[in-house]
């Protein structure tokens, strides 16, 4: 699949001036590496993203603009790709962080939800081995909260793929797969590592029902990365409690234009105001984080709640077996 995949990224960016002309403006933008309590991240200085970063994804703004993802509202260059029965679409994003950057798009138009799609995001981590896949939820970065859609981009582009199996704690598990915590704070990290498709899905649905459902919110504030390599998934789970920093909205010198969505939190933010990113220092980026993950005590709660979910499970399954 891979092979087909490039061909057609080579394809589209032969035939689209303005993916092609991103794509070579992302070989020149400004990158620079911070450390925070021990863990790396780095910032990408990259003005294109503006159009993501700059999205009002209020109700009202989204019911003034034309849906982006639907085939009808598409630049006439863009093409897909159909898979999983025609239910999704592999298209060229025009405007990206990675060297290979994907959307992976939902044929109806309907709205992005994880709890429906948790089978799908590992099934499409399958047929994109040299891809990490993400989710962002409608209030947590997703500038198409309306439109139910993955992204996928070049594997091992993102820190935390390297970092977190120094960093984890085992919370419990089934059969051979784990369900861990990461000592990353302030990003507060959960990680499942599943040696089979089912039990990756069972330990996602578990860990998603532990977090807190925010008033007025259709879905747990989450953030989602998953990968498929050597028979394994691993999937990084990111719990939010906000949806931007304070800085996004805040007057004059003050604003700091930073959402952070699943690759910010992988460890690659994303600033598309280069006077931001200059300016942008650790303790900075310790202030973001710490607005928009949870603080210690509630993910502690949070882990208490996943490891109770999981010994009851587990105390179930022992009861049927020895029956």
């Amino acid at each position: 699949m891979n092979e087909d995949i490039e061909a057609f990224i080579e394809n589209q960016l032969a035939a689209w001036p303005t993916a092609r002309e991103n794509y070579a403006a992302l070989r020149g933008v400004r990158v620079k590496t911070l450390r925070m309590d021990g863990t790396g991240y780095r910032i990408q200085c990259n003005p294109a993203r503006i159009v993501s970063s700059g999205a009002r994804v209020d109700d009202r703004s989204i019911r003034r603009r034309a849906c982006f993802l639907c085939e009808a509202n598409r630049p006439p260059e863009q093409r897909g790709i159909r898979v999983l029965d025609g239910r999704y679409e592999f298209l060229l994003n025009p405007y990206p962080i990675f060297p290979r950057h994907l959307t992976i798009a939902s044929t109806r138009h309907e709205p992005q939800r994880i709890a429906p799609r948790v089978d799908d995001l590992l099934r499409l981590a399958r047929l994109l081995p040299g891809y990490t896949l993400f989710y962002n939820g409608p209030r947590c970065g997703a500038s198409a909260p309306d439109h139910a859609h993955f992204q996928a981009g070049s594997r091992g582009f993102l820190p935390i793929e390297a970092q977190w199996k120094e960093q984890r704690r085992r919370l419990g598990g089934c059969g051979q797969s784990s369900l861990y915590a990461l000592d990353d704070a302030p990003r507060r990290t959960l990680v499942i590592d599943a040696g089979s498709e089912t039990e990756a899905a069972a330990l996602l649905r578990t860990a998603c029902r532990a977090l807190p459902l925010p008033p007025g919110h259709d879905e747990p504030m989450v953030n989602l990365l998953c990968l498929y390599e050597a028979r394994r998934w691993v999937l990084f789970l990111f719990p939010r409690r906000k949806h931007r920093p304070a800085c996004y909205d805040a007057p004059g010198d003050a604003r700091l234009l930073c959402s952070p969505a699943s690759v910010d939190l992988g460890g690659v933010f994303i600033l598309p105001v280069e006077r931001d990113f200059e300016r942008t220092d650790a303790d900075g980026l310790r202030q973001i984080l710490g607005e928009v993950c949870p603080t210690e005590a509630e993910f502690q709660t949070l882990q208490q709640r996943i490891q109770s979910t999981l010994a009851a499970s587990a105390s179930e399954t022992l009861k049927q077996e020895t029956r």
